[in-house]
């Protein structure tokens, strides 16, 4: 008898109703609160190891509940080494799903803040797989509807709860451009997935895991943070490309405490700049928008995007081209963070002493 589904008799009970969860575990994660709830302790387990130790952010407003249910289904018969089928979206009926195969799925009512995340037994040998596809799906989707932000694929680092977007293209080198911030003292929000309040401009994310391939080590000159790097796991992406996956609560540098206020964004280029000393650029306005909505294709379609847009042109959009080493782009980036800091403190009326050494 399998004790994951609770229920001797599949008749009595074809859709599981009487095999509801049994344990539960709150966190708060992008503004919101989150209430997991499992009769198997090892999905419970994944929700641990993916979100504990993360500061919580707090946004303006009241922090809405979510609730995400997620049942544990028995193993499959998989090849050995068999990678899951890629997640296929659908929606209808106010419901949003992404679905692997019948034994592993995500079902959304997004007007609920309710979720429910279905995986078999093997996925927990795949907990890449399970957390970014599944259980973040389930987080991410929520998050954005019940908090109506802006989810944008990028980077985000920053300094004294001001922040600075990376953006660009697969493969430019957003992820070693927040490694180097992060190893450099500025705080570091999130790497791959950013969320933003049109209206305040504020920005969160889940800064649990880095993901770097593995020739960034030689850039490293730090010991202890290469050795950080060294001892990490290796994931394989869709794509094919094999990463470093560091967890960000064990390593060095800070994470960003609170939601930081953007002073602008960067289009991170593979392109590398003539003049070492002038690697930023200006993007202009008409060409920014255009830029934005091209490279944040979703994102674009969401409700607040178009406020989002104009706040964020106004407060600049650059184009960071690539240095020498990588910490000639960190030193660019104080300098834009420099800017919004010092309009602070001239309104306070309070001086700082110049860019901390950058």
């Amino acid at each position: 008898m399998a004790i994951t589904h609770g229920v001797q008799d599949a008749d009595a009970d074809p859709f599981l109703e009487r095999s509801g969860p049994t344990f539960s575990v709150r966190k708060e994660i992008l503004g919101g609160d989150f209430r997991f709830e499992s009769a198997s302790t090892a999905l419970l387990q994944v929700v641990e190891t993916a979100y504990a130790g993360l500061p919580p952010h707090r946004l303006p407003g009241a922090a809405p509940e979510f609730r995400v249910e997620l049942r544990l289904l028995p193993r499959r018969a998989l090849p050995s080494g068999a990678e899951p089928l890629p997640v296929r979206m659908q929606s209808g009926a106010g419901l949003l799903c992404g679905v692997m195969d019948a034994s592993n799925y995500v079902v959304l009512a997004p007007a609920q803040r309710q979720a429910l995340v279905v995986a078999s037994e093997d996925m927990l040998d795949r907990p890449y797989h399970l957390r970014y596809e599944l259980v973040e799906f389930a987080v991410f989707a929520l998050a954005t509807r019940g908090l109506g932000l802006i989810p944008l694929h990028g980077a985000c680092v920053g300094r004294q709860g001001c922040g600075v977007l990376l953006l660009g293209a697969s493969g430019a080198g957003k992820s070693t451009l927040a490694l180097h911030s992060l190893l450099d003292g500025l705080d570091f929000l999130a790497e791959d997935a950013v969320f933003v309040q049109p209206e305040t401009m504020l920005a969160t994310g889940v800064a649990n895991y880095l993901h770097v391939q593995a020739d960034t080590l030689c850039q490293v000159d730090d010991r202890a943070a290469r050795r950080w790097l060294d001892r990490s796991p290796r994931i394989h992406r869709r794509s094919g490309v094999e990463k470093l996956e560091a967890n960000l609560r064990q390593g060095p540098g800070r994470l960003a405490a609170i939601p930081l206020d953007l002073a602008g964004a960067v289009f991170v280029s593979a392109e590398a700049a003539d003049d070492a000393g002038a690697l930023l650029s200006p993007v202009p306005a008409g060409e920014a928008a255009a830029r934005l909505r091209a490279n944040q294709s979703y994102a674009a379609a969401q409700p607040g995007w178009d406020r989002f847009e104009q706040q964020l042109i106004r407060r600049g959009v650059h184009q960071l081209r690539r240095g020498r080493h990588p910490r000639d782009a960190v030193v660019a980036l104080h300098g834009l963070l420099d800017g919004p800091r010092a309009d602070r403190a001239a309104a306070a009326g309070v001086t700082f002493a110049a860019s901390d050494g950058h």
